[in-house]
């Protein structure tokens, strides 16, 4: 197989996975919070460390 095949298949595998990971994660009923909170938390979490 040439490189170039490969390497597009590759690319389509790993584009693949992600939308595997996004429709997983959108079909659980997990709490949805805002990006700056999410990172706040973390920061305060590790300060706390």
């Amino acid at each position: 197989m040439p490189i170039d095949q490969y390497n597009k298949m590759l690319e389509q595998l790993e584009e693949i996975e992600d939308i595997l990971a996004y429709d997983t994660a959108k079909a659980q009923d997990d709490e949805v919070i805002p990006f700056d909170q999410a990172v706040r938390e973390i920061e305060k979490d590790r300060d706390d460390l």
